[in-house]
């Protein structure tokens, strides 16, 4: 099997190896920090000209999860957009290829700390979403039952760096979805503080392959 079961607060899920994460007893795709637009947002902001194909990416592999598990609820963790601007100046083609992924279906834009959700396209817009025993948010408050986003956490096995959920008996942290993201390796203080020392990694790419959290040696768990 290419993608990992788990449960969590009595709920079982099913990291992808896209960076998904399916709730099957819901039919809910959660999602989360997809960056729309950073390449743009760089550019305006006198960065570098990156090649502007981040959208067009990241929104194949969502159309590809939601073809593959055909979602009654789709559910994007915040960061939706690299920044507000960026969700004004998103194209007509790309708005329309959001549009036909929420035909049908219940879609849900989280607030991130990089945009309030996306006002000009369809869906509910949400500070954080509660469904049964867990609760959806963007930065985690290490409450129990919680899944969010927000550090675009990473893990490394033999050197190589992946983008990976963080799990433990309480919380998830979800990898970064977009195309364009970096990542905060999970040794860093700040994941290492926030997950259990019992935690797990599962990395994404071609199967999302679970190992124990890789952490830093004398550092507080």
């Amino acid at each position: 099997m290419n993608e990992h079961v788990f449960t969590l607060a009595g709920a079982t899920l099913t990291a992808l190896p896209s960076g998904a994460l399916w709730w099957a007893d819901e039919r809910m795709l959660t999602v989360s920090d997809l960056h729309l637009g950073k390449s743009e947002r760089i550019a305006r902001r006198g960065g570098a000209m990156l090649p502007p194909y981040e959208v067009d990416a990241t929104l194949h592999r969502l159309a590809e999860d939601i073809a593959r598990t055909d979602p009654a609820t789709v559910l994007c963790l915040g960061d939706s957009f690299d920044d507000l601007t960026a969700a004004e100046n998103l194209s007509e083609a790309h708005a329309l290829q959001i549009t036909r992924l929420q035909a049908g279906r219940r879609w849900i834009w989280a607030e991130g700390n990089h945009d309030p959700g996306p006002a000009d396209l369809g869906g509910a817009h949400v500070a954080e979403y509660r469904l049964g025993p867990l609760a959806f948010r963007h930065i985690a408050t290490a409450a129990t039952g919680e899944i969010s986003g927000h550090y675009h956490p990473k893990a490394a096995i033999r050197g190589q760096a992946r983008p990976a959920f963080l799990c433990d008996a309480d919380r998830v942290i979800m990898p970064a979805y977009g195309a364009y993201t970096g990542g905060l390796r999970s040794d860093s203080d700040v994941l290492q503080r926030l997950m259990a020392p019992s935690a797990i990694a599962i990395l994404t790419g071609h199967r999302a392959l679970a190992i124990p959290m890789p952490r830093s040696r004398g550092k507080a768990a």
